[in-house]
């Protein structure tokens, strides 16, 4: 390894192989730090089944990815080093405990149809609310890839108050505020209209009654809409090693298995990082120091920045104060299944889609963020079923699939379980008996709409909040999405409110990851926003 680069990056999840590959393209020398034996941060793909059964461990889909401004600038890039993506024409749907079913499609033409069957008029208004996304896509868009404190986001509401006025402008900002419940109360009088879009708040780090969720509700059903449900060809993996092959033909350098353990700082300037470098299971880690000649950029959580990396000194108390209090959300299980066959729903329009929900509904949903805030198992989560196998036969041997389960509605720290079934541990925490017994109980809800699902089953592989946070350090409690995100917590609010956009009280040192604006969600949005910055 090299001693000197112009740009370090602690971490290699997506924000950072965005940053990285976008500063080496244009020139500069970069190196990319990762504490874990592998590249990719939440991106991991491996056979935890079975040999020949590739799953994606964490996230799995790309939706955000494919349609944020970093794929735009990259897309040619990481196709000629073998990123191919493929995608479907049926991204979501969803299915509630009575069986009946709704897909939505990415024709605009057909949801209108299907909807306004379920109850005259629910398609005309979901039209017209795609129609006002579409208008407020600009300006929508932007608040999510933009700096907020900016001269290009004073601009950008300079030329929006002047085409709306005071009016228009504050009636956006208003309606942004309003919660998926209000929003989804207001256009849909079909209960399976609502379902079919409430669970997907869930994958925002929010629940439906939460401030600034129906923005949020109304952003994914365009994103799905116009950009389906993208998943890469033989593995998530792959993204990963396109993104690899790029920063490296630039003369960039990827290390696995260095562990940073702080960040050299003079004269309140950020210089480098001292690292263990080894495997951490492993005797005789080398210490290694690493200059930065231009910055550092951490895509870490506040708490490893402030109060770990950094010394206390370059650290204000308000600072310091902060980070400790950062607050994460729920936490989240996944299961991963190797079949003997292809699923077979009840339902056969729900055999070729991306990502079905189970799920009672908006009122369901609620009530299980609820319990799960409480600290209870919710006795009827929503379940997210995806099928990576009916887009991508590559991923399983022939005749064979995997499922892709996962529950994000769940507590870090066990109090008792709603349903009265499983025994809380006297310390809360999760166990790998707890985790199996409520798989068990998702299972068990899953096969009662894929007929003979639990007789196909090869091999299952559950893990749990805790497991997902000894997987990547950043999923905290087992949050999946790095930090709660509520609004005292999100936009000019993240990650602390005593900071501006993604910079820190060290000068060259640029905190980047889902932990910052513009939150979760696999975009790579603050790794491309921190490199823009720097490359201006």
């Amino acid at each position: 390894m090299k001693k000197a680069f112009d740009y370090i990056v602690v971490g290699s999840g997506i924000n950072s192989l965005c940053c990285a590959a976008l500063l080496a393209k244009a020139g500069h020398r970069v190196c990319v730090l990762e504490r874990n034996d592998y590249l990719g941060g939440c991106i991991k793909t491996a056979e935890i089944t079975e040999e020949g059964f590739r799953h994606d461990v964490l996230s799995g889909w790309h939706p955000l990815f494919v349609t944020s401004p970093s794929y735009q600038a990259l897309a040619a890039d990481l196709a000629r080093h073998g990123l191919v993506y493929l995608n479907s024409e049926k991204p979501t749907a969803v299915v509630n405990p009575g069986g009946e079913a709704l897909v939505l499609s990415t024709s605009r033409e057909r949801n209108t149809a299907v909807l306004n069957e379920l109850c005259d008029g629910d398609g005309d208004r979901y039209a017209q609310t795609m129609t006002a996304m579409e208008r407020d896509a600009e300006l929508t868009f932007s608040l999510l890839t933009n700096e907020l404190v900016s001269f290009a986001t004073l601009r950008l509401l300079w030329r929006e108050w002047r085409s709306r006025g005071s009016a228009g402008l504050s009636q956006f900002a208003g309606e942004a505020m309003a919660s998926s419940r209000d929003w989804l109360c207001q256009h849909f009088r079909s209960d399976l209209a609502r379902s079919l879009l409430a669970p997907w708040i869930l994958h925002t780090g929010l629940g439906p009654e939460a401030n600034f969720s129906g923005a949020m509700s109304r952003v994914l059903g365009f994103s799905l809409e116009s950009a389906g449900m993208s998943v890469v060809k033989g593995g998530s993996d792959n993204l990963v090693h396109a993104f690899r092959g790029l920063i490296e033909e630039y003369g960039g350098e990827l290390h696995v298995n260095t562990d940073v353990q702080r960040i050299t700082v003079e004269d309140r300037r950020a210089r480098g990082v001292e690292c263990l470098q080894g495997h951490r299971d492993t005797q005789g880690r080398q210490s290694i120091q690493i200059e930065a000649k231009r910055a550092v950029i951490c895509n870490v959580t506040p708490q490893q920045l402030y109060l770990s990396l950094l010394e206390p000194d370059w650290v204000p108390e308000t600072v310091r104060e902060q980070a400790a209090n950062f607050r994460f959300g729920n936490a989240c299980m996944q299961i991963h299944l190797a079949l003997d066959q292809l699923p077979q729903w009840r339902d056969p329009q729900l055999d070729d889609v991306a990502m079905v929900h189970l799920s009672g509904g908006l009122d369901a949903v609620s009530l299980a963020v609820a319990q799960a805030q409480c600290g209870l198992l919710p006795a009827e989560p929503t379940i997210v079923v995806a099928q990576p196998t009916a887009l991508d036969p590559s991923r399983a041997p022939e005749g064979k699939a995997i499922l892709w389960i996962q529950l994000q509605e769940l507590p870090s720290t066990i109090r008792g379980d709603a349903a009265g079934q499983i025994e809380a541990p006297g310390d809360g925490q999760w166990t790998q008996e707890i985790a199996e017994r409520y798989a068990d109980r998702i299972i068990a809800r899953i096969g009662q709409h894929i007929p003979g699902l639990e007789g196909s089953i090869r091999c299952r592989v559950v893990l749990s909040p805790k497991d997902l946070e000894s997987i990547n350090v950043n999923l905290v409690g087992g949050d999946p999405y790095s930090g709660h995100c509520g609004m005292q917590q999100f936009l000019l609010w993240r990650p602390l409110k005593a900071l501006k956009n993604h910079e820190t009280p060290v000068r060259n040192l640029y905190h980047i990851g889902a932990s910052t604006h513009p939150g979760p969600g696999l975009a790579g949005n603050s790794g491309y926003m921190v490199a823009r910055g720097l490359l201006s």
